[in-house]
């Protein structure tokens, strides 16, 4: 019993093997062909990527995001490669599955590394787009600085406190950005105060000649001051005028020497900067000065004046009485 058995058993693995060996021989000429189709791919895929990778390296500033982009291209030829010669083996019903399965799959990575997904995106975005380059001035989100290094996931920025931020890519890309070096020009606003018995024209006038004097002051024709409200002790001035953005500290040392100018040339031509002044005006609308309030006086006050004034006179006579007594 057992040996009819182990040949029912041989002769069942035999009839498998000998249906596979017919059927690969069946299929041999389109496995060779699809074989082919898979190298070519993957050699297309390989040339390409190289030929892209030295683009995108030479059109991005980022290294980084050029070979990313450039090893998605090269994954991308070569699974369509896999797919179209499956579909040549007549495995139509395999390539839906691993379709489907790679959907799934990326599904699944996208809601588990969401930040890491998201960060990866916008720094994509921003590699191609470039809102900013290694070395510009920028704010965004509350942090003001210089940038340093820009990675896939996130970029690092000085700022002007001597700190290093490390910023994800995506608040970047979400929230509004300023690039105070895109332009290469920047305009400074220097706010200043002038009495109120001075002409703000002539303070105007005088403050635009002596700012337009400065060598790094460009665009003189927009250098404008402007009459912007009444404060407390003076009127207030806003000064407005444009120079080559060199990096905050020369925006710093121009605002600098610019307020030093401003305040010589008012000094030359007598036109105060006020300290905080207080007046106080009694004749005002119904009131009553202060000269006319201290020379009045009720009658009580004159009648206690006046008293004083005879106890006074009694006890020097009172006095007099008693010296002559003695003498």
């Amino acid at each position: 019993m057992e040996l009819i058995e182990l040949e029912k058993f041989w002769s069942l693995i035999n009839e498998k093997l000998q249906s596979w060996l017919e059927t690969g021989i069946k299929h041999l000429p389109n496995l060779v062909v699809a074989i082919l189709i898979t190298i070519a791919f993957s050699l297309a895929a390989r040339f390409a990527g190289k030929a892209i990778k030295k683009v995108l390296r030479r059109a991005l500033e980022s290294t980084q995001i050029a070979d990313l982009l450039a090893s998605i291209f090269k994954v991308c030829v070569m699974l369509a490669g896999i797919f179209v010669a499956l579909d040549f083996l007549g495995l139509k019903g395999t390539v839906t599955s691993l379709l489907a399965g790679a959907g799934i799959i990326g599904l699944a990575i996208g809601f588990a590394f969401q930040d890491m997904t998201e960060n990866l995106i916008a720094g994509i975005a921003m590699g191609i787009r470039k809102p900013f380059q290694i070395g510009d001035v920028i704010e965004a989100d509350g942090v003001f600085g210089t940038v340093k290094t820009i990675n896939l996931r996130n970029t690092l920025v000085e700022t002007f406190f001597g700190q290093l931020e490390i910023v994800p890519n995506k608040i970047l890309f979400r929230n509004i950005l300023t690039n105070f070096s895109s332009t290469g020009v920047r305009r400074i606003e220097v706010p200043v105060g002038i009495s109120y018995a001075d002409d703000p024209e002539k303070a105007a006038s005088v403050i635009v000649e002596e700012i337009n004097r400065c060598e790094f002051v460009i665009k003189q024709d927009e250098t404008a001051v402007f009459a912007e409200s009444f404060g407390d002790s003076s009127i207030n001035l806003l000064v407005w005028f444009w120079i080559k953005y060199p990096g905050e500290t020369g925006f710093m040392q121009a605002r600098h020497e610019a307020v030093v100018k401003i305040k010589q040339s008012l000094e030359n031509a007598d036109i105060l900067i006020p300290f905080p002044i207080r007046t106080l005006d009694f004749g005002a609308k119904g009131g009553e000065k202060l000269n006319t309030m201290l020379s009045k006086k009720s009658p009580s006050e004159s009648d206690q004046t006046s008293q004083e004034g005879k106890k006074g006179n009694n006890s020097d006579d009172n006095g007099e009485l008693d010296d002559n007594g003695q003498e």
